[in-house]
Parts: C-alpha cells; sequence; structure tokens
C-alpha cells in the first residue's frame, strides 16, 4: 500500500464533524442553559452538596490501605481479561501461567488477611471474646 492508496478525506471528514458537533453542543448551552448567582453557585462542591467543615483533617490509614489494594486487585484483574482473551493462542503454557499468577493472588489476598489488612472492626470488638452460652 503506497501513501497514493491511502484517502485521508473520511478522517476529515470525520473531524470536521466532530468539531462542528462540540460548537453545536457548547452553543446550545450557553444559549439554553441557566443564569443564577447564588453563594452555592460560588464555592467549590461534591456531586452537587455543598461543602461542610475544613476539607485537611486527617484520615485514618485503612482508607488507603483499602484504596491501595483495590488498585492492586483491580489491575491484577485486568491482566486476567487480558490473559482470557487470548487463551487459545497462549495455550497450555499461558493457562499455566495464568493458574500461577491466580494462586500468587490468592496467597497474597490470605497473607493480607491474616495481618489483619482486611478487618474494619474497632480494637475493642476485636479484642472482646465472642459470648458462650
Amino acid at each position: 500500500m503506497t501513501m497514493e492508496d491511502i484517502s485521508l478525506w473520511p478522517l476529515i471528514v470525520y473531524v470536521v464533524a466532530i468539531a462542528l458537533l462540540l460548537a453545536g453542543i457548547l452553543l446550545a448551552s450557553h444559549l439554553l442553559g441557566e443564569r443564577h448567582e447564588t453563594p452555592a453557585t460560588v464555592e467549590p462542591f461534591e456531586s452537587g452538596i455543598v461543602s461542610v467543615g475544613y476539607a485537611r483533617f486527617r484520615l485514618s490509614a485503612k482508607f488507603y490501605i483499602t484504596a491501595i489494594l483495590f488498585v492492586i486487585f483491580d489491575m491484577e484483574t485486568v491482566f486476567l481479561f487480558a490473559w482470557a482473551v487470548a487463551l487459545r493462542e497462549a495455550g497450555w503454557t499461558g493457562y499455566g501461567a495464568a493458574l500461577i499468577f491466580i494462586v500468587i493472588l490468592i496467597a497474597a489476598l490470605i497473607y493480607e488477611w491474616r495481618l489483619g489488612a482486611l478487618d474494619w472492626a474497632p480494637t475493642s470488638r476485636k479484642l472482646r471474646k465472642p459470648v458462650e452460652g
């Protein structure tokens, strides 16, 4: 395939159509949108809820640990999806590698569970013995 065989007009039409659509949406938003000024409009907010209190307070490290664990296991899920897509091309070697990967994931999850990273109970509830009766 040479450069003369490649036609760029579909790409140009697509870019122009997207630019016109974007300009039309912005113009319609400007013409049809509400214009009002209230004290809450100039304040930063999250999901439509006006912020209350001070935003610079300390959070427990458990929130960060949970977020990190979520990201780690989420990325490992992405790797497993990629493996599932290429299952036929990977063959038994790929299956074995994925099985080893899953075993390591399960071992890491058990380790984190035993370490207490997944335990959100307050310390007073952790130390209390169950009532036998």
